[in-house]
């Protein structure tokens, strides 16, 4: 299932400033994160609730986060990256305050979220990257271990596995294309195969 954004700017000539790309950028990888629901769902892996599917879509988006983070790395200064995954997580959690307030009533999601953001990019920072790869096998697996976490022990024998080799590839493509057209990055990971 392809999952399609519109990721192209109108005036193509226009400076953007880092929130500009950072709100552009996580409005993709909100509705990345929305598909890769809807495709966990369409395998037969439920959720049993709008909860547990924003718990699902936090994963999603937080993983996207840190790949564009180890992207920017080798393509901007450290003040460069810094601005722009801070502008991306902060316009993530406004998505995700709106979208839990919608599901679950007033809160404070934005310091859950910061919360987990932080945890799970320490998690991903221990693990293995490759310029031209991407995530290696390591971050694969933390990343479905993440997902199966938020799932729950019904399809702990299964959702690791079909993150990996499934759901991963689909978003490394439509995450790349994003990234490509938004920042004019030029990626070479591989959405397939062993890393």
């Amino acid at each position: 299932m392809a999952i399609r954004l519109k990721t192209k700017w109108h005036n193509k000539e226009k400076e953007r400033t880092v929130e500009e790309i950072a709100s552009a950028l996580a409005f993709s990888i909100w509705r990345i994160g929305m598909e890769g629901v809807l495709h966990l769902e369409n395998e037969d892996f439920e959720t049993t609730s709008n909860s547990q599917r924003m718990d699902v879509v936090t994963v999603f988006v937080i993983f996207m986060t840190h790949l564009i983070d180890r992207m920017a790395y080798s393509r901007l200064t450290d003040e460069e990256r810094a601005a722009l995954v801070t502008a991306l997580a902060k316009r993530l959690a406004f998505f995700l305050q709106e979208n839990r307030e919608e599901v679950e009533g007033p809160g404070d999601y934005t310091s859950i979220f910061i919360d987990a953001l932080n945890t799970q990019m320490d998690d991903y920072a221990e693990c293995n990257w490759d310029e031209k790869g991407g995530p290696g096998f390591s971050m694969r697996r933390t990343f479905g271990d993440h997902v199966t976490e938020v799932m729950g022990d019904k399809y702990r024998k299964w959702i690791t596995t079909y993150i990996i080799d499934v759901e991963l590839p689909e978003t490394l493509t439509v995450l790349n294309r994003a990234v490509k057209q938004l920042l004019n990055w030029d990626i070479e990971h591989k959405p397939k195969g062993d890393f």
